[in-house]
């Protein structure tokens, strides 16, 4: 099998969150749930039932604020896929 190279752009989502359209497509493709580091102290500070009372506006409007409320890793592709978390079947899927 011949190895290909990947060009990447590694961003730190913690300093500079994704931008609102990235999040608008990760929410289409996705759902919120997969979105949100629910593990993380951001969340936990905001709370389940106010994530869950929130608007699909407002919940992207916190995690453009917040990267830290954003599960990682976040992945945008160069065709405009996203997806979170690190399961090595759906990253080889996307980056083939």
């Amino acid at each position: 099998m011949k190895e290909r190279e990947i060009e990447v752009e590694v961003v730190d989502i913690t300093l500079r969150p994704p931008s609102p359209e990235q999040l608008q497509q990760g929410l289409q493709l996705l759902g919120r749930s997969r979105l949100f580091n629910t593990s993380g102290q951001s969340y936990r500070a905001l709370g389940s039932a106010t994530v869950k009372a929130m608007s699909d506006e407002q919940a992207l409007a916190a995690l453009a604020a917040d990267g830290k409320l954003i599960k990682r890793p976040f992945l945008v592709t160069a065709s405009g896929n996203v997806t979170t978390g690190f399961k090595a079947e759906e990253w080889e899927s996307l980056l083939a």
